[in-house]
């Protein structure tokens, strides 16, 4: 089974919480505090792979969860900061980050890009040291890393697409082009996902996809048409496979048209792609009605094909004119700029790797303080990044930690916004889901 979808979810570890410690040691008294800091989670981040070929790998397993930081511990000792959670992807994967607003297209092999953020860890009670409080007894708890849900969908990265109705001769003729081995039968839809085949030429080597056969609506999600035509978005040169005698009769020029149809009618301008127009099976047809046909399209068509030829898988004729026409008509890729400012873990390497920037990151103090109050019941409701990230890295039943969570409102401004909106000393106020009595006035002890 060839699977070109997933649904995966990401988990990057929490940070590790701060240590509260002082130096005992012999004849040295009151020796301070020297509690070390957590370690920072580590971060969930895609890698492209381009070993793999599609997505069945997260058949078998769809959670993803990157390790925590370490704590911290006394003698200021740091908690370790583990490496990145890597998972692998084939090259073409589209990421979609649905909590987040983002999304990811990961192309070159080695690129990488940060779907989930580890968590910051906490700060030992030695940062909290100052003239005024030498003895602090109490650290910062590490935060939880981010998590979610991400949608994953491969798009072949093919240098030319085989597209055509059903049994038009685009198995047969891959199979005589390249090294691949599609499976080959003369009835519709013996082609139920795409395949990609190498064609050797003198100096380089090009990827061909057989499309499996479109048919009518299939822009429309008839049948499994939107999985078929996304396999084409990526494909640089299309070539359009026309059986001159089809078995059931129909019209080859209304064949056509009804593939050229679907190509127009999916919305990712497929049908501005340079074309090559084969005329497959032209063993079964007069050599004379072959070359008649060959000009008969030429002139209808004009402009809208580069090449028009006739091919046959069966005894070979015109696949040395074809795969010559697939070389000299390709387009030159499109260079991928790499981003210079997004390096690193989550945004690529220094090996000129095109690289991604994430469209979230970790929280920087400073970087978000905005916040708002409004009234919740009794008491008072804040939200905002910044005073959550506060209470969540602080135990507000440690006195001292209270009164410290208390200074930094003051200096943030929540406790004049406080009082403007009617806030009296001893009122309770929740603040990312944890309620506790604020009187910032009150004595300490």
């Amino acid at each position: 089974m060839f699977y070109d979808r997933a649904r995966i979810f990401v988990e990057a570890g929490a940070g590790g919480s701060g240590c509260v410690s002082f130096r005992r040691e012999a004849h040295v008294p009151r020796g301070g505090p020297d509690g070390g800091d957590g370690g920072d989670g580590a971060d969930v981040v895609l890698v492209c792979d381009d070993s793999l070929r599609d997505l069945a790998a997260f058949r078998r397993s769809a959670h993803f969860r990157a390790a925590r930081g370490g704590h911290g511990e006394g003698s200021n000792r740091h908690g370790a900061s583990p490496p990145p959670l890597e998972v692998a992807v084939p090259p073409g994967t589209v990421v979609e980050d649905p909590g987040h607003e983002a999304r990811y297209d990961l192309t070159a092999a080695r690129q990488r890009v940060s779907v989930a953020a580890g968590g910051d860890g906490g700060h030992g009670n030695k940062r909290f040291a100052k003239a005024t409080r030498q003895a602090p007894r109490f650290a910062e708890r590490g935060l939880d890393g981010e998590q979610g849900w991400l949608e994953l969908r491969l798009k072949l990265l093919a240098d030319a697409g085989l597209v055509g109705l059903p049994n038009a001769g685009k198995s047969s003729l891959l199979a005589r082009l390249t090294s691949a081995h599609p499976k080959v039968a003369d009835y519709p839809f013996t082609t139920l996902e795409p395949v990609l085949g190498t064609l050797e030429l003198d100096d380089r080597q090009l990827v061909v996809a057989d499309i499996p056969g479109l048919i009518e609506g299939a822009s429309e999600g008839v049948g499994l048409g939107h999985e078929f035509l996304a396999h084409v978005e990526r494909t640089r040169l299309l070539i359009h496979v026309l059986d001159q005698a089809p078995l059931d009769g129909s019209d080859p020029e209304r064949n056509f048209e009804a593939v050229e149809s679907e190509l127009s009618g999916y919305g990712a301008e497929l049908e501005e792609l340079p074309r090559i127009v084969c005329l497959s099976k032209a063993d079964l047809v007069p050599a004379e009605d072959a070359a008649a046909a060959v000009e008969h399209w030429r002139e209808r068509l004009g402009s809208r094909a580069r090449v028009v030829l006739a091919t046959s898988a069966m005894t070979g004729e015109g696949l040395d004119g074809l795969a010559a026409a697939i070389a000299r008509e390709l387009p030159a890729p499109v260079a991928t700029a790499t981003d210079p400012s997004s390096r690193g873990p989550g945004g690529g390497s220094s090996d000129g790797v095109p690289a991604l920037r994430a469209t979230h990151r970790t929280f920087r103090p400073g970087a978000d303080d905005a916040f708002e109050v409004e009234r919740a019941g009794e008491g008072f409701r804040v939200k905002g990044r910044a005073v959550e990230r506060l209470l969540a890295r602080h135990d507000t039943s440690n006195e001292e930690a209270l009164r410290y969570v208390e200074d930094r409102l003051r200096s943030l401004g929540v406790i004049k916004a406080l009082e403007a909106a009617g806030f009296e000393p001893g009122d309770d106020v929740e603040i990312g889901g944890e309620t506790f009595e604020l009187d910032p006035g009150a004595p300490f002890g």
